[in-house]
């Protein structure tokens, strides 16, 4: 009761003397800086909503053009299509006064004309993709439509300097590929896994697919490719992710790790404090749309979507679906240690707390002497349960009360740190030190980390950072821009003996216990920490640190570094399992308005034949290295179409979705949506900011960062092409599957990659002038 009276700020009661009245100044001080921020945030978004209608004209162009119509009126010329007179005619009278007001009315008809214009022929430019599909080759030319369309895009993109949403309305529409063609591509991509038998099974299931009921679902398909911003984008959220019922730990959530070469500092609370504070400058950028657009080579803007949500976003457990909850504002985190929840102001007398202040209040934290409640150490773990149960002994324990308020807190902070009693360690020669730095960040112990934020900060006791992030608001470049940018101002961001810098203005509030009473939902809490740490232990992780060479060699071959990888990983694979399987890589669609991801299929005719010729000893070296050749040149094509919205599976999918609405059954269908993914792969990106000079810096990269597997048989392998000689992969795989072993896989990785440079050293031996011929496609 005494912290309920402490809370409230006016009161007042009438006695027979009169009025009583009775307030806290300083609460009611808070109370009124929190509106004016509020408010301050509602003007900044109006005028950036505004300033992003009318990209990529300027806004001040209208005063130009106001004032030219007042020159002309006043000169006695006419106005074009004599609009000036032809307003003046409707106002009340012919008077200076209104005479200006009908010159202004004139000056915005033409200049809204002006930005529509401008604005749409962006939208119908950017449509184009040829670009695309050109040679990066030395030697070879541009065509001269591309060469017309690249000047009179990078003219419009760079006419005004973009906000983080200006080119949101410019961004065309994911476009709807005919059945024909996907059918065609699904044929062709299935072809190396399947017997002759089950090939002509599967032809005779997609042409009867799509001769018959096909037709119907890409008539619905349609209708919704027109109707909404992208025909994807909504049904993926919700049917890949928050229908899912599995729990999110290791099946759903990725991680990132720190720059593992730089030892910035020892100091758990002063690298918290830093990077509390680097991303709470992102997301003032975002929130003021100061933040620039990622644009590809420098002019073709990509969709920024995703990044609305980094912040103050939470997914809420559903017993059917979950759902994304986003507040539009949050001045605290909630900081986990040791077991127990704190509430940590971020905002304070006016403005956000800097490194040296937010560092007080982690040592605070660290220093404390305080012990978890009854229940409380393992609360975080039915966030990684299964999402009904969670949602189930939410609605029921989390509701109300003490519970429901502390819950809000943490749902409502801007995100989580994570203050681990336990060091997040790097050393070359010993890698199970690194393998055990990634399972901390993909799953912790199963109760510390909150799974359900957009995002959780990990921070080791010897001051080493990481992410584990819930995937359904973004994809993983969203993160890693993220990331980037905080590698990139973190470097400047310790003194002498490894504390922040600066000296505190002032001492700042002291963060909050949160208070629980968890008495009646203990079983729940036991049950949901038992399945966390099975799910913890059934994940093996991997990662490898590659160094015998990297993109400067590959480009050497002249062949796409993304593309060479990728080809590895199929020898690697079929080498451990004895045979093709289905693969999964994702490529962005974000040159799409609202788009996300699409998947290329690795595994193709060609790539197999060049794994065959590998296993082969009859072929010759010339000969696998125009198999690689080729193989490396469909696997471009296929990402390029990808990229360009005609991949398969995206739609496929939103066909199966359709199907299942108008309660219709398709063999084909339902065939291609049960196909396991054993190898799920995806390249981590890098370079998506200029903060991050790596030239002046070359230690000041992540390692990139993994995922669970996404089949149980199956292995889950993400890569960052970190530099001219070094390669980072991450490799997941249930140790409980007899089939698949992370080590033995590592240990294929490496032997592919060799056997390619091998083969690639005697061509270069053999032939020691280039091949001219060989192009490079688009590189990631």
């Amino acid at each position: 009761m005494a912290e309920a009276h402490s809370a409230v700020a006016f009161s007042f009661a009438i006695t027979h003397e009169g009025f009583d009245i009775n307030y806290d100044h300083e609460v009611l001080n808070l109370v009124f800086s929190s509106g004016v921020r509020s408010w301050k945030k509602r003007i900044a978004r109006a005028r950036n909503g505004i300033r992003n209608g009318v990209y990529p004209a300027h806004i001040q162009s209208l005063w130009l053009i106001t004032a030219i119509a007042l020159g002309l009126h006043f000169a006695g010329y006419q106005a074009p299509f004599n609009l000036t007179n032809k307003i003046l005619v409707y106002l009340p009278s012919n008077t200076i006064n209104w005479q200006i007001t009908a010159c202004f009315l004139t000056a915005l008809t033409v200049w809204l004309s002006i930005c529509f214009t401008m604005r749409y022929t962006l939208k119908l430019l950017l449509m184009y993709k040829g670009w695309m599909y050109e040679s990066r080759a030395p030697g070879s030319r541009v065509s001269i439509p591309t060469m017309l369309w690249v000047a009179v895009v990078r003219v419009l993109s760079s006419w005004n300097k973009p906000g983080l949403y200006s080119f949101q309305g410019s961004l065309p529409r994911l476009p709807l590929p005919s059945v024909h063609d996907t059918m065609q591509r699904y044929l062709r991509s299935v072809r190396p896994l399947l017997d002759d038998e089950n090939y002509e099974r599967m032809t005779a299931l997609a042409n009867e697919f799509e001769h018959t009921i096909g037709k119907k679902l890409q008539r619905y398909l349609l209708l919704k490719s027109w109707t909404s911003t992208n025909y994807v984008s909504d049904w993926w959220e919700e049917y890949v992710y928050l229908r899912g019922r599995s729990p999110l730990c290791v099946n759903s959530n990725f991680y990132g790790t720190d720059a593992i070469f730089m030892n910035l500092t020892n100091s758990q609370s002063a690298r918290a404090a830093n990077v509390i504070s680097l991303l709470l400058n992102f997301r003032r950028l975002i929130e003021r749309q100061e933040l620039q657009p990622i644009m590809v080579q420098g002019m073709i803007p990509l969709c920024s979507w995703q990044y609305e949500r980094t912040f103050n976003t939470v997914r809420v457990p559903g017993l059917e679906t979950d759902r994304i909850v986003h507040y539009r504002d949050s001045n605290h985190i909630v900081v986990l240690h040791k077991g127990c929840y704190y509430k940590m102001l971020i905002y304070y007398k006016g403005r956000t707390l800097r490194p040296c202040e937010l560092q007080l209040q982690i040592k605070e934290i660290l220093e404390s002497k305080a012990t978890p409640l009854e229940g409380e150490e393992h609360l975080a773990a039915l966030t990684a349960w299964n999402r009904s149960k969670w949602a189930e002994t939410r609605n029921t324990y989390f509701s109300y009360g003490t519970n429901h308020i502390a819950l809000r807190t943490i749902e409502s902070a801007a995100f989580v740190l994570s203050l681990d009693d336990e060091p997040f360690e790097f050393d070359l020669k010993r890698p199970e030190l690194l393998d055990s730095f990634g399972k901390k960040l993909l799953h912790g112990n199963g109760y510390n980390r909150w799974f359900d934020k957009s995002f959780t900060v990990c921070v080791g006791n010897n001051g080493r950072v990481g992410f584990n992030a819930e995937h359904t608001w973004a994809d993983a470049p969203v993160m890693g821009h993220l990331w980037e940018y905080i590698f990139g101002d973190d470097i400047e961001g310790y003194d002498e003996t490894g504390n922040t810098k600066g000296i505190p203005e002032f001492t700042p509030p002291t963060p909050t216990r949160l208070h629980w009473d968890l008495k009646a939902c203990l079983p729940q809490i036991e049950e949901a920490t038992i399945c966390a740490t099975k799910l913890c232990n059934e994940v093996d992780l991997r990662i490898l640190v590659h160094q015998e060479y990297g993109k400067g060699f590959m480009k050497k071959c002249r062949l796409s570094p993304d593309a060479f990888i990728q080809m590895a990983l199929q020898l690697a694979y079929y080498r451990d399992a004895g045979r093709f399987s289905l693969t999964y890589e994702a490529s962005m669609t974000r040159l799409f308005r609202e788009g996300r991801t699409e998947t290329v299929r690795p595994c193709t005719i060609e790539s197999s034949a060049w794994v065959k010729a590998m296993e082969n000893p009859s072929t010759t070296n010339d000969e696998r290295v125009e198999l690689l050749k080729k193989a490396c040149e469909r696997h471009q094509l296929a990402y390029q179409d990808a990229m360009c919205g005609n991949g398969i599976d995206r739609h496929l999918f939103c066909l199966y979705v359709v199907s299942k609405y108008l309660e219709v059954d398709s063999p084909f269908l339902n065939e291609v949506l049960s196909e396991p993914w054993r190898l799920s792969t995806s390249q981590t990106p890098h370079g998506q900011t200029p903060k991050m000079d790596l030239k002046k810096h070359p230690n000041c990269i992540s390692a990139g960062g993994g995922f669970g597997p996404v089949a149980d048989d199956g292995y889950g392998v993400s890569y960052i092409i970190a530099g001219e000689n070094l390669i980072f992969f991450h490799i997941s795989a249930k140790n409980t599957c007899p089939q698949t072993d992370v080590h033995r896989f590592a240990k294929n990785i490496c032997q592919a990659l060799a056997d390619i440079r091998s083969m690639f050293e005697q061509h270069m031996k053999d032939h020691p002038k280039p091949d001219k011929s060989i192009t490079n496609g688009v590189s990631k």
